[in-house]
């Protein structure tokens, strides 16, 4: 049996040193704000080459013009995400956040399970935006009404693989005695294989996407990659070594 909870330590700090590049970026550069949040024009042009281009801006509509391009499609917009939407948003994603935790807390019989996958989806969040605050800077990656539906989607996952390990741990207590630290050992090693799996036809699909899916949902996709790869590492790497770790230093303050 592979002992994953040795390297417990190793999983938080390779996530902490990802989120904090995140939040490194965010105070740097912030977020590249789409046209969702700002307004603007979206256009599409058919080039020379064949390929097409969409621009979102009147000064890159005018230069594209003049070099012969085709519009395909031209659409002005105001901001349809306002700040009131933005703070109601935060409120649904507090509440969602309370509700899953309650629910797996009255699911496992323990407020530790609910917590635990609660910070291990909190994680998935924190990595998605401070993925795009780099990829923004350096790419022009941008966040609109599609990033806030990657995001969502990226929650879902996190959670269902890691009630998949939490109710493998939950089986086992109920064959055997062992503690938690053999118990969680157990649980990764039985639902690795499937949660790889699982996420490798994910994975397969939205790199084809980024591909071959063209300019406007290429950030869509690779929020969706970038979800689905921390969803799947959170599961095992973040949400069991956290309670494997609050379940030791409970016992240890008791026998105190």
């Amino acid at each position: 049996m592979i002992l994953w909870m040795r390297y417990r330590l190793l999983y938080l700090a390779i996530s902490l040193i990802v989120i904090g590049s995140g939040i490194f970026g965010y105070f740097s550069w912030g977020f590249e704000k789409g046209i969702d949040f700002t307004g603007g024009v979206v256009a599409e042009y058919k080039l020379p080459d064949g390929s097409v281009k969409v621009v979102k801006s009147e000064e890159e509509r005018d230069i594209l013009k003049n070099q012969g391009a085709v519009e395909l499609k031209f659409e002005k917009v105001g901001p349809a995400i306002g700040p009131e939407l933005i703070k109601k948003t935060l409120y649904a994603l507090a509440l969602s956040a309370g509700l899953i935790l309650l629910w797996i807390a009255i699911q496992f019989k323990s407020f530790k399970f609910g917590i635990s996958a609660t910070l291990a989806t909190l994680h998935d969040s924190l990595v998605l935006l401070g993925s795009f605050t780099i990829l923004g800077h350096f790419f022009g990656a941008e966040i609109d009404f599609l990033f806030v539906t990657a995001m969502l989607t990226t929650l879902s996952f996190s959670v269902h693989d890691t009630i998949v390990v939490f109710d493998r741990i939950r089986e086992n207590q109920k064959k055997n005695k062992e503690g938690i630290y053999i118990l969680a050992n157990k649980a990764i090693s039985e639902t690795m294989v499937r949660s790889i799996n699982n996420s490798l036809t994910i994975i397969f699909m939205l790199v084809a996407l980024i591909l071959l899916g063209g300019e406007t949902i290429k950030w869509f996709a690779v929020a969706l990659l970038i979800g689905t790869i921390s969803g799947t590492y959170s599961s095992p790497f973040v949400a069991v070594p956290i309670l494997v770790t609050w379940d030791e230093l409970e016992k240890k303050l008791k026998r105190r």
